[in-house]
């Protein structure tokens, strides 16, 4: 061998020894997705002539009759979505007429805090905020955390009719990056609630 061929080879060792060295890490910048908000905030009044309750719903969204449930026709012809098409979101509002009062208010209350309870698996949290007043009453479930729905409610008359609602957005729950989208439906929802008569 030659010497500059020697050389060469050295040259080339040494280069692959500095290369296999360890690397050095650098973090990514946090980063959150881009969210495109409405304009401005804006309600109209939602009636519906299989609906016996009116409330105001954001402008933005858009109201949907419910015409399937599992592939088979929903129970009552009032059951309703209120779709965010820039979020993905879905509130669903589910009514039930209660035929039977007390016993079936017990039923129906019973269900709605076990499908908020059922959440809980996965949520660091549920606040329970009590509703009562203008002749409606009922409860809001805050679930906070990694769980499918952040925001449930229900809503009653207490003798003949039930409301029940819960929020879902169509993506994975990712309780960060949704956390600011969470809160602007939620002012929505606590208007919905605030706005909402009963109309018999």
């Amino acid at each position: 061998m030659n010497f500059r061929t020697t050389i060469l080879f050295l040259l080339a060792i040494g280069i692959l020894l500095a290369a296999c060295s360890d690397e050095s890490y650098i973090p990514k910048p946090r980063s959150y997705p881009r969210i495109l908000w409405p304009a401005e905030r804006g309600y109209e009044t939602f009636s519906s002539e299989f609906c016996p309750f009116t409330f105001e719903h954001p402008v933005y969204a858009q109201l949907e009759q419910d015409t399937a449930f599992f592939g088979e026709t929903p129970e009552h012809p009032c059951w309703y979505n209120v779709y965010y098409p820039d979020f993905d979101a879905r509130i669903h509002l589910t009514y039930v007429p209660m035929p039977n009062g007390l016993a079936d208010l017990e039923n129906l209350r019973t269900d709605a805090f076990e499908m908020a309870d059922w959440h809980n698996r996965r949520a660091n949290y549920i606040d329970e905020l009590l509703i009562d007043r203008n002749g409606v009453s009922g409860m809001a479930f805050d679930i906070n955390g990694p769980a499918a729905s952040p925001f449930q409610f229900f809503l009653t008359d207490s003798t003949q009719h039930f409301l029940r609602a819960a929020l879902y957005f169509n993506t994975q729950a990712r309780a960060d990056s949704l956390a600011p989208v969470v809160d602007f439906v939620k002012e929505d929802i606590l208007h919905m609630i605030e706005t909402f008569r009963w109309t018999d």
